[in-house]
């Protein structure tokens, strides 16, 4: 599950800094790039715990699915914390440092 999750926010968040490529203010590429490692990661770790399982990895339990949703949900708000600070940082439209200088001015 925690697979199925990181693959869906990582090909929505490559949709999106695809239609937006040529500005690249957003910072989307981070983001997308956050998810796509952590498929990746969740992807090595299906293989290796296929290996391990055999046949049972196909039918978890109903309580294991929940746990590995919530997991690829905490990774996914994660990920979007950090890009949020990162464009916090980086500041593309100006607007901390707009709010900055003005309250300087004030």
């Amino acid at each position: 599950m925690t697979l199925l999750v990181t693959v869906f926010a990582a090909a929505i968040t490559t949709a999106m800094w695809y239609r937006r490529q040529p500005d690249g203010s957003m910072k989307l590429g981070i983001l997308s790039w956050m998810f796509w490692g952590a498929s990746l990661m969740w992807l090595i770790d299906a293989i290796f715990e296929y290996a391990e399982l055999g046949a049972e990895y196909f039918t978890p339990a109903l309580k294991d699915m929940a746990n590995d949703l919530f997991l690829g949900l905490s990774v996914i708000a994660l990920a979007l914390i950090i890009w949020i600070v990162i464009l916090l940082i980086w500041d593309p439209k100006g607007v901390l440092k707009a709010k900055l200088l003005k309250k300087k001015g004030s």
